[in-house]
């Protein structure tokens, strides 16, 4: 037999030779089927058999399918938590739960109520709005194509991506540099009270003093006039390089870490009202989720062990 299951189609067949009173012998042969098959698929209906009443009986079971059987309390309290944590189904199953639950079970459970959850504590990504480019733009410096080729792998820890998030236009000037570790997928927002460039390079300062040496090799920005403070960076130590205009997605882990960021602040949202604490624990959460990237650990987890990494190979040397 093709499949284990009756369809739709078959059920229509099996209600009109009923009705039409086949043996159940002829009908097993008819729908290449067994024929304790037939039987069991008639005394699934109470009375006489309906092809309508026998799918939807097939539907609710399959979408309800092992939702007792599998769930216990301290499951669903460990799920109901971690999606409560803005971790979705599929980190749930992957990080927690390898091998012992298909994520698409969590979305049934959750679809059908039986968590404790609202529907919102799914994130949902609309459909990106392109806004029109207002920045100014400079020609000078290193292009992306000049980046070592250990950049575009990902495998080699210190290169960083970086970019600026802006309020809602028309409500303040307050800002974010943002950056991500391309290895490792950590991320990191610093509020700027504008989008100079003095304010970009006062932030990397702030986050280079606050990360221990070895960590910055390499910056990537797009050429946003707030980036043409590359000269100062370099200075510091760390090579800056330019994508291509209008090449988003060479620098794509930046635009997606942006957007899980605004999962917490949408575009309309004033950045000046933002306080250090509600910034800092966002950021927690979303350093906090399993990436399937990174064989499910969390980007917190991997940047710790990569700087632990550099402190013990720097007292070494020492």
């Amino acid at each position: 037999m093709s499949h284990k299951y009756f369809t739709i189609n078959e059920r229509n067949k099996l209600e009109v030779l009923l009705k039409e009173n086949y043996k159940i012998s002829k009908i097993a042969k008819i729908l290449n089927r067994h024929r304790t098959t037939i039987y069991r698929e008639i005394k699934r209906i109470n009375g006489e058999y309906s092809s309508e009443n026998a799918q939807e009986n097939a539907n609710t079971k399959s979408a309800n399918k092992g939702r007792n059987s599998k769930i216990t309390p301290e499951l669903k309290n460990l799920i109901e938590d971690r999606l409560c944590k803005t971790w979705s189904p599929e980190q749930i199953a992957g990080r927690e739960l390898k091998g012992r639950l298909l994520f698409k079970t969590i979305y049934n459970w959750l679809y059908s109520n039986f968590l404790d959850v609202s529907l919102n504590v799914l994130r949902r990504k609309g459909r990106k709005v392109k806004t029109k480019e207002m920045r100014g733009k400079f020609n000078i410096g290193k292009t992306i194509g000049d980046r070592p080729e250990e950049v575009k792998k990902k495998e080699v820890f210190g290169h960083w991506e970086l970019e600026s998030v802006v309020s809602s236009r028309g409500e303040s000037k307050a800002c974010f540099a943002t950056f991500v570790e391309l290895k490792t997928r950590f991320y990191v927002a610093i509020k700027m009270k504008n989008r100079s460039k003095n304010s970009v390079l006062e932030a990397i300062k702030r986050l280079t003093a606050s990360i221990p040496q070895g960590a910055f090799k390499t910056f990537t920005s797009d050429r946003g006039k707030e980036f043409s403070c590359w000269e100062e960076v370099e200075k510091l130590g760390i090579e800056f390089y330019f994508a291509d205009p209008y090449c988003s997605w060479e620098r794509g882990c930046n635009e997606n870490s942006n957007g899980l960021l605004r999962e917490f602040y949408p575009k309309k949202t004033d950045i000046s009202k933002i306080d250090t604490e509600d910034l800092i624990r966002t950021l927690m959460l979303i350093n906090s989720r399993p990436r399937k990237c990174l064989n499910y650990a969390t980007p917190f987890e991997k940047f710790l062990h990569e700087i632990s990494f550099k402190k013990n190979l720097v007292k070494c040397r020492n």
